[in-house]
């Protein structure tokens, strides 16, 4: 295993952000983490890398684990001029050929030579998850990565993230609050809300009544909401695609 949470529990003060939050993250996964605002995600992630440390139970990384971090958003001043390119090499140098190699497996090889200021919202976000490939990770953490982009930008974002795992070999997790979005291109999730609600494949969790209590959904306003996004798919192929 890569990661192992045992009893992992985060306290703000006397608040209890998470608690008890046991789980693995295996090679070669993609894992998505769903939950309501508020409910622990970025907490978790932010302990996983070592930004905070756990109040109580055990966490446990392999030795030597490399991992890659693509933040929910990112400021940048728009007055600045800078290339992808420029962006790619900071702070450190890396040679061009990682640098272009960063971009194809993010799926955007020309955009190189482009100032950032000019990117789309779909196309930063390639670009930050560039970033996060340069170090080869075991591990790529997305923070909902897709926040801000419409449906379709969305699923090529993760049409992308699988054929990085299929080429690179590394394993995935994504916060999400789309089920419906990422169920094609996951293999396993974790629905929280300061503890584990339920976990398992994507159907199994999409159909439990723990996931349908924690969004507020019924099996009816289940259907509703997923052909509210996604017009262009009937309700049965957006429910269990």
């Amino acid at each position: 295993m890569l990661i192992e949470c045992e009893n992992l529990s985060v306290h703000f003060g006397k608040r209890i952000v998470l608690g008890d939050i046991s789980f693995s993250i295996n090679p070669k996964e993609i894992l998505t983490i769903l939950g309501p605002n508020g409910s622990g995600k970025t907490t978790l992630f932010k302990t996983i890398i070592g930004a905070l440390q756990p109040s109580s139970g055990m966490l446990r990384k392999k030795p030597g684990l490399r991992i890659g971090y693509v933040p929910q958003r990112l400021h940048i001043d728009e007055t600045l001029p800078m290339t992808v390119r420029r962006f790619m090499n900071l702070p450190g140098g890396h040679s061009p050929s990682a640098v272009a190699d960063a971009l194809t497996n993010a799926g955007v090889p020309e955009l190189d030579k482009q100032q950032i200021m000019d990117l789309s919202g779909g196309q930063f976000q390639r670009v930050l998850l560039a970033r996060a490939l340069l170090g080869h990770p075991d591990l790529l953490l997305l923070d909902e990565a897709t926040q801000g982009l419409d449906h379709r930008g969305s699923a090529d974002f993760y049409r992308q993230i699988a054929t990085v795992r299929e080429k690179l070999g590394c394993a995935i997790v994504m916060i999400s609050h789309e089920l419906h979005v990422v169920m094609r291109q996951t293999d396993r999730v974790i629905c929280i809300n300061g503890r584990i609600c339920c976990q398992g494949e994507p159907e199994i969790v999409s159909n439990s009544p723990e996931y349908q209590a924690l969004f507020g959904l019924d099996e009816e306003n289940e259907a509703l909401y997923l052909h509210s996004n996604n017009r262009h798919t009937n309700v049965k192929q957006a429910s269990y695609a």
